[in-house]
């Protein structure tokens, strides 16, 4: 077996229409369709839910699923809050520049350009605290290949001494000067 792609995405929103709506709104996704019932199709639990879905592009679908009778949402504390997040890619830095004035201009906190190497980045909130990434690729194929040579030994490094391993530092440090 060999997984195809992911049919979708599902977290956990505050109110369903907002939500929609401000994907909508920020992000140019279109709301594709909604199911609502009073019990879980698969454990046959009494609660009622509304589960949206949303066009991330080429097939993508983020879902959503408003809970009204479970308790108010919350996120993983012991897990920063910048480590589980949504990133969405679109084909240029104009249109990450284009999202981050929208979300300027409406009073939205946004973080960066973040210059990652392979890519750049944005990163803000949507309203119900989930951390969203919307990021452009930089097309340079000797650092991906420079990483793809390095990856099996970082991960095996890592996984006996649980210390970031120095492999790629030069990404982030400074001393990288273009792709040859």
């Amino acid at each position: 077996m060999k997984i195809e792609k992911i049919h979708h995405v599902a977290y956990r929103c505050k109110d369903a229409k907002q939500t929609v709506e401000w994907y909508g709104k920020y992000l140019n996704m279109e709301y594709q369709l909604a199911f609502a019932e009073d019990h879980v199709p698969s454990t046959k639990a009494p609660d009622p839910y509304m589960h949206v879905f949303l066009d991330a592009g080429n097939g993508n679908v983020l879902a959503f699923f408003e809970l009204p009778t479970q308790p108010e949402m919350d996120r993983d504390r012991n897990t920063p809050d910048w480590v589980q997040h949504i990133a969405f890619q679109v084909a240029t830095l104009d249109e990450v520049l284009e999202v981050r004035d929208k979300l300027e201009a409406d009073g939205i906190e946004v973080i960066g350009v973040t210059d990652h190497t392979l890519f750049k980045s944005i990163y803000f909130f949507d309203p119900n605290g989930h951390r969203l990434e919307v990021t452009v690729p930089v097309d340079l194929p000797e650092v991906s290949r420079r990483l793809d040579d390095v990856k099996w030994d970082m991960l095996n490094e890592w996984a006996e001494t649980r210390r970031a391993p120095k492999h790629a530092e030069w990404m982030h440090d400074g001393t990288y000067s273009g792709d040859p």
